[in-house]
């Protein structure tokens, strides 16, 4: 079997990928902190001489938006210089390479959904390492995959999902953002196809090199998301809260978010013959995830009781 080095520890997309490899040929090796950690890259060149990969797939990154504004070294450091070191340490070794990048690298003022050779012009720290990122993994390794993904979320973890679908549990009114526009991506959906690109390159077709865009079909605001998420949660008997739509103006953060960062994944499905699922179908399906995991929680308590 493929080896698959996999960073990102007990991250969604890393949860994910090792869920979605059950029953595949290829054998994922998951690393993260304290083993595993770009701020000691000597953690993570033992950790790639002890996996000896095939491929790696980056999951792991410094996805906190705000908190990367007042602390830009760290973002740095996790977001262009350990994955510059994976992609030198696969080029020394011929592993193949699969970085995860974001729809953040845009400002989001195109208007329209980005392709891969739009100008690139992050709005805050998050984004501009991420996008040095990029620059970094392909000048050390050009035949390089970049993934760039959006709004990712899964059944577990700390996403937007999950922080509204807990938040509906304490109010019965919510207010959410609705002048964003993007792409929810589930890590399952994420994490399927990048197995897809994985299996496809162990079987010894063309995987073209570069920037590709992959994030769930569709698109809409965090405030439909927000009532999407609600309507799904109710089939399972979960209050529905009033979600007011307020504008990015109301709700000031650190970060500047971009206002329309939906990505265009022709190139992916002409190249690799992938298309996400809609988002609106992956979230029903996250969501029924989301209640049988808390009943699986609450039958456990009731036993232990």
């Amino acid at each position: 079997m493929r080896r698959v080095l996999v960073t990102g520890g007990s991250g969604q997309l890393a949860t994910a990928l090792v869920a979605a490899a059950r029953g595949r040929s290829l054998d994922l090796r998951r690393v993260g902190r304290p083993e595993f950690d770009f701020d000691r890259p000597d953690s993570v060149t033992a950790a790639f001489a002890a996996a000896a990969p095939w491929m790696v797939i980056n999951a792991a990154a410094y996805t906190a938006v705000d908190a990367a504004e007042a602390d830009a070294e760290a973002a740095r450091r996790a977001n262009r210089d350990g994955p510059a070191l994976l992609a030198r340490l696969c080029a020394a070794a011929g592993a193949q390479f699969v970085h995860v990048s974001t729809d953040y690298v845009f400002d989001g003022l195109k208007g329209a959904p980005y392709v891969e050779t739009d100008p690139t012009s992050p709005t805050g720290v998050y984004g501009a390492t991420k996008l040095e990122g990029e620059q970094a993994v392909l000048a050390a390794l050009p035949g390089a995959l970049v993934l760039r993904t959006s709004w990712v979320y899964a059944a577990s973890g700390r996403n937007f999902v999950l922080t509204i679908l807990n938040a509906a549990r304490k109010t019965d009114r919510l207010r959410v953002v609705a002048d964003q526009r993007g792409c929810p991506t589930t890590a399952a959906d994420l994490a399927a196809a990048i197995l897809a690109i994985a299996e496809r390159v162990a079987t010894g077709q063309a995987a073209p090199g570069g920037i590709y865009h992959a994030a769930g079909r569709g698109w809409t605001t965090w405030h439909g998301l927000a009532c999407a998420t609600f309507i799904e949660a109710s089939r399972h008997g979960a209050p529905v809260p009033a979600v007011d739509a307020i504008t990015t103006a109301d709700w000031p953060t650190p970060a500047r978010r971009p206002p329309d960062s939906r990505l265009d994944c022709g190139k992916l499905a002409r190249t690799f013959g992938l298309r996400l699922p809609d988002w609106r179908q992956s979230l029903g399906r996250t969501v029924d995830a989301i209640f049988s995991a808390r009943q699986s929680a609450s039958a456990s308590t009731i036993r232990v009781s």
